[in-house]
């Protein structure tokens, strides 16, 4: 089936229900055409708008936005219109975000918390949410939430990791080295991996993890460096890169002006190294900042729009609202956790209010038992960790998990080729052209 290159929102609603049951199944489940009865179901958004991770915070605004517009196009929740509501959490840390979630609850009367991630310590809002009684939605993408859902799941009933957390990045970004050696179109100039982390305890996490893997696969860690945040002379890192290049440099630091910068210091005088960054690169920010210089790098996240029919029309009528420069790896996240949250409020009867627990609950339960396959792939929560299972690291199936996509960027105007797992690659890697080859 082709897509249309711009189609209209109302053309995606369609294409998305017969593929995703996202709007289509909240079309059956409504009684109204359109969202016009009933008091409005207010969502909180505690995000950061400005700040260091603005970039990413408007995209996961422009995502709450276009689904609330779809949602309520087809009827809303059992006929009750969604409106959403944002507080600025200005990139900053647990106590701002934990304010900012109270607020919406206090002030706004929000039924549901849901955002992409903050700079805080990857719990923040489960607190608030628990003893509010309401279900709290993120892509923090930290094993954190894991361990305190596993140690106290009836507090943390309603908390959702709708991605899931850092910890396969590490074997996976040594999994898909050995699979492009393998394919031929990777051949390793030396031995050696180059792991550059920033200080937070995502960042570290998977470069620990990288760490710990590399024998595993025949790589020697020739440098395991912390930078200090933001990072805008990276002088002193690179010469100890061009002393003893390696043949991977892994950055795991995912802001992206600070990984652009890289780029930009890095290709006055590249080593025959492959780049790979976390997940920063994958937002247009990355290629308006680096230009000529991002062509080449490839990246990964473990949740981010696919290039099958369903993501590619997410993303073009995603681009076709927002701009050409908009992110549909960031938008996609929180469209993907509102239409979730909305598929499941609906099939529990509604949701509750704050400290209505006992309806919000069912929700929870719809929740875990939903399996949504969006434009980021298939949601499906694991029932202990409440997080998104994961493809192809814990499941073979790619119906039932999220998939980890690796990308490269081989063209500084477009979005990064899709590259691996099967079955959604589009593209093979190419070697970078800094590299000899």
């Amino acid at each position: 089936m082709t897509q249309p290159s711009n189609p209209s929102r109302r053309s995606f609603i369609r294409g998305a229900g017969a593929t995703a049951g996202g709007a289509a199944m909240l079309a059956g489940l409504n009684t109204a055409a359109n969202a016009q009865e009933g008091d409005p179901i207010v969502i909180g958004c505690p995000a950061p708008l400005t700040g260091i991770v603005a970039a990413d915070g408007i995209e996961f605004r422009n995502g709450m936005e276009m689904a609330r517009d779809e949602i309520n196009e087809a009827g809303g929740i059992l006929g009750r219109p969604l409106q959403v509501v944002f507080v600025d959490t200005e990139s900053k840390g647990d106590d701002v975000v934990i304010q900012a979630s109270q607020r919406l609850i206090d002030r706004d009367n929000a039924s549901a918390l849901i955002v992409g991630y903050n700079l805080e310590t990857g719990t923040a809002m489960h607190d608030v949410a628990a003893d509010a009684g309401i279900i709290a939605m993120h892509s923090m993408t930290v094993a954190v939430h894991d361990e305190l859902v596993k140690s106290d799941p009836d507090r943390y009933w309603g908390t959702f990791q709708y991605d899931p957390p850092e910890t396969m990045y590490g074997a996976g970004l040594l999994k898909f080295l050995a699979e492009i050696e393998n394919a031929g179109t990777f051949k390793r100039p030396n031995d050696k991996i180059a792991i550059i982390t920033g200080p937070g305890t995502y960042s570290v996490n998977i470069a620990n993890a990288l760490k710990d893997g590399a024998a595993e696969f025949g790589y020697d860690v020739s440098m395991f460096e912390t930078v200090k945040v933001p990072v805008t002379d990276w002088g002193p890192t690179l010469a100890k890169l061009r002393a003893d290049p390696p043949a991977v440099i892994a950055v795991t630091h995912f802001y992206t002006s600070d990984q652009a910068q890289f780029m930009n210091q890095f290709m006055t005088d590249p080593t025959d190294s492959l780049v790979y960054m976390q997940y920063g690169a994958s937002l247009a920010a990355f290629r308006d900042i680096a230009g000529d210089n991002s062509v080449g790098v490839t990246y990964a996240t473990v949740i981010g729009a696919l290039q099958d029919e369903i993501g590619t029309a997410f993303a073009d009528a995603y681009k076709d609202r927002f701009g050409a420069s908009a992110s549909p790896n960031g938008g996609g996240q929180t469209y993907t956790a509102m239409y979730a949250y909305s598929i499941a409020a609906a099939l529990a009867g509604g949701p509750g209010g704050p400290y209505e627990e006992d309806q919000n609950r069912l929700v929870a339960e719809r929740l875990k038992s939903l399996i949504y396959r969006g434009p980021m792939g298939t949601l499906r929560i694991h029932p202990e960790t409440h997080s998104a299972w994961s493809y192809p690291t814990e499941t073979n199936d790619p119906s039932l998990g999220m998939p980890h996509i690796f990308s490269q960027i081989q063209d500084k105007t477009q979005d990064g080729v899709l590259i691996s797992p099967w079955p959604y690659e589009k593209g093979t890697f190419q070697m970078p052209p800094w590299m000899k080859g």
